[in-house]
């Protein structure tokens, strides 16, 4: 009988190894093909909301004529708010006609064309201006204003003439015009660090349109699920780890905050809808409310992380507190709620960047409104947290919700945003685990 080498493959060895490697090539292709799809997703939002961060500026000098902006001629800031901003868009546009005039362009568009190349949003500002310092009436002054939406989808290729033709708000003559006060220096494209600040913009004026109000908005909330859902999740899940005795009722209560956690959370938004807007009659859409809904549906992810982390703690440290003769309320503070401090912090962090990218139970509880406020952490109308705001992943849906293509692109900006948000948070998880863990 002839012995066969350990070093020779037989057919089933064979047939074995080739599955293996075929097992390996899957999971490669997949992690592939994974990884391409997120390139293409990450480039096509970076490509199409990379415009948002950049703004056209008109350079006019204007003339405030008196007869018009200050009819009492007092100065007096109460008579001068009568004049509305219908009545400064003539201003602008005088200025801006006189402008062009000083740079030597001569052009067959019609005043009232000109006067649309200026934001709408652009009397508003001049306005404010104005009614802050009215020793400027009589004065010409220099003011960097917004361009019309249009205009500036000009200049970042979202305009062409062709589809400018056939558009009712713009001409391919204003569009020749833009580029001859682009020349001379009277239009031009900076970066537009005002997108993180602005609030929102009726849909007249796209350019406008910023993400002050959301950021603010989903600051406050996520404070609100910090302060509550930390403690909470914390507690209950000490009490569960440490304290609770394994019988029945634990095992239904373990039982129930599992399936919470896979709870969709539209049925959370219903939920705060119910309770705290119904039944409670907090204001709606304020960060109050959203932050409550957001702190029910983040307590089961935090509890489950911080029970975890308890578990990673060695049974020996109990002991060894408890041989030592400290209390099962001094092993658990002392020692193991510290050792498991960085797998509490992370999944608490994982669940507040859970919490600032829902949209569903925001839109069920109000928080899709239309709000240019900027809401306050504490007014005596509204008490803590209650005026009414919106936040970014409401931001984002309500205005990929609206006709005018400078939306979408405000949309993809406000993505590009909150992306940020959450890499800093997961990595700021990342980063603490790795620091402060303990591996035993």
């Amino acid at each position: 009988m002839t012995s066969k080498s350990l070093l020779t493959e037989d057919k089933r060895t064979k047939a074995r190894n080739a599955a293996e490697r075929r097992f390996k090539s899957y999971g490669v292709a997949a992690i592939a093909v994974a990884m391409m799809a997120l390139a293409i997703l990450l480039t096509s939002v970076i490509v199409k909301g990379i415009g948002a961060f950049s703004q056209t500026y008109v350079t006019i000098d204007i003339t405030l004529p008196a007869d018009r902006l200050d009819k009492e001629g007092n100065r007096d800031p109460a008579e001068m708010a009568k004049t509305t901003t219908i009545g400064y868009a003539s201003v602008l546009r005088d200025g801006l006609i006189d402008t062009l005039a000083a740079a030597g362009i001569e052009t067959e568009v019609s005043a009232k064309d000109i006067g649309d190349m200026i934001s709408k949003e652009a009397s508003a500002t001049v306005r404010n201006r104005v009614l802050a310092n009215p020793d400027l009436i009589g004065e010409t002054v220099n003011f960097n204003l917004l361009a019309d939406g249009r205009i500036d989808g000009f200049f970042k290729g979202r305009v062409t003439m062709e589809t400018a033709s056939r558009d009712q708000n713009v001409s391919p003559e204003q569009l020749v015009l833009a580029e001859q006060m682009a020349e001379v220096g009277i239009i031009e494209t900076r970066i537009n660090w005002a997108f993180l600040s602005l609030p929102d913009a009726s849909d007249q004026r796209p350019e406008a349109a910023g993400l002050g109000v959301a950021i603010l908005g989903s600051l406050y909330m996520m404070i609100v699920v910090l302060v509550l859902a930390l403690p909470i999740a914390v507690a209950a899940s000490i009490y569960l780890e440490e304290f609770a005795p394994k019988n029945r009722w634990t095992d239904i209560i373990e039982v129930n905050i599992a399936n919470l956690a896979a709870v969709p959370s539209i049925v959370y938004g219903i939920l705060g809808l119910a309770i705290f807007i119904n039944f409670m009659e907090f204001n709606q859409s304020s960060p109050l409310v959203g932050g409550l809904v957001l702190t029910l549906m983040t307590l089961p992810t935090i509890i489950i992380s911080t029970r975890a982390a308890l578990k990673s703690v060695p049974p020996s440290i109990r002991d060894a507190a408890l041989g030592v003769g400290a209390s099962k309320m001094q092993s658990v503070f002392h020692h193991v709620l510290p050792l498991a401090a960085p797998g509490i912090l992370t999944g608490t962090i994982i669940g507040l960047a859970q919490a600032l990218g829902e949209t569903a139970p925001l839109l069920l509880i109000g928080m899709v409104a239309f709000v240019r406020d900027y809401p306050q952490a504490f007014s005596d109308s509204a008490g803590l947290f209650g005026d009414p705001s919106t936040a970014l992943p409401v931001q984002i849906y309500n205005w990929t919700q609206r006709s005018d293509p400078a939306f979408v692109e405000r949309a993809q900006g406000a993505i590009i945003v909150l992306l940020v948000f959450l890499l800093i948070m997961n990595a700021a998880a990342i980063i603490l685990r790795r620091k402060f863990e303990r591996r035993w």
